[in-house]
């Protein structure tokens, strides 16, 4: 017990008592809305003045998702601080990202490394059934994403924070995303041969991959699942001296990935320089109600 209570002491005293956070919200949620215009932040009390539940969906990301392919996916994940909670997301998908068949045998590789009897049964099952890049059909507009994850793994340690510097964590997250996005991107260009007009060889190295540009198809499956030309059917466009518009997702095309992020996560002003009106700044919201940790 003496090195618990050691820790939650000094947990304390680098962020305060958990309790305390809740009433940043008030002045936090007005700084929001004045730094980030057309952005929709709730703050809902029970009638004794208790933190019922707060929505935030900043105006940066309402505007960027005109630009993201239509997938939503809403996920839950609990919280682990003092008052525990849950924090519900929504996530979509960017242009950012691939999924090709040289990953799917790689990852199933590491799997039967781990436990042949799982790359048995997942074979048995059939690839089909569950594997985008082996789907029967097309599957990119349905739910087989794995984003809600991979936002719960972004997430993990800023679930152990109060609520105020949560809400902080995720909003600086966005920026980062930005800063990511606006990095310099270069593709390495196979060598080329064409069979037909449609049909190319694509020679990446040791491996030699078959680019269709009339069905829009790929061997390594990339092309038809994602809608967006990989540097193999690149090259074999630059080697016909034709452009990559008429072959790739509006989507994922180079301006609608920018849009995404075009609007500036502007820094918040500092928290003694808040300068609030006095009916929100004298607002008080106190913790949930319930049992405590």
């Amino acid at each position: 017990m003496q090195p618990w209570r050691t820790k939650e002491k000094a947990l304390q005293l680098l962020r305060g008592h958990p309790a305390n956070a809740y009433n940043k919200l008030p002045k936090y949620f007005y700084i929001l809305e004045k730094t980030y215009p057309g952005s929709v932040v709730k703050l809902k009390k029970t009638t004794d003045e208790c933190f019922l539940y707060a929505f935030v969906a900043l105006c940066i990301s309402i505007s960027g998702w005109e630009y993201c392919r239509p997938v939503v996916v809403v996920d839950e994940t609990f919280l682990k601080t003092t008052y525990r909670g849950i924090m519900l997301t929504a996530s979509t998908m960017d242009a950012a990202g691939s999924y090709t068949l040289d990953e799917f045998n790689e990852m199933m590789s590491k799997i039967e490394e781990i436990y042949p009897r799982v790359k048995s049964y997942l074979y048995d099952i059939g690839y089909h059934r569950w594997s985008r890049v082996h789907a029967t059909v097309n599957r990119t507009w349905t739910m087989t994403s794995n984003i809600a994850e991979s936002l719960n793994a972004v997430t993990k340690e800023a679930r152990e924070l109060p609520i105020f510097d949560l809400l902080e964590y995720m909003r600086t997250l966005l920026e980062r995303w930005r800063e990511v996005i606006e990095g310099k991107w270069y593709f390495h260009i196979p060598w080329v041969r064409a069979s037909t007009d449609h049909i190319h060889t694509v020679i990446d190295g040791v491996k030699r991959y078959i680019v269709c540009l009339e069905s829009k198809k790929y061997s390594c499956g990339q092309f038809q699942l994602d809608e967006l030309p990989c540097p193999h059917a690149l090259a074999a466009l630059r080697h016909r001296n034709e452009t990559y518009e008429n072959y790739c997702s509006p989507y994922y095309t180079r301006e609608s990935l920018l849009r995404t992020y075009e609007i500036s996560v502007n820094p918040l002003p500092d928290e003694s320089k808040w300068n609030v009106p006095q009916h929100r700044s004298d607002e008080v919201v106190n913790p949930p109600t319930g049992e405590k940790k």
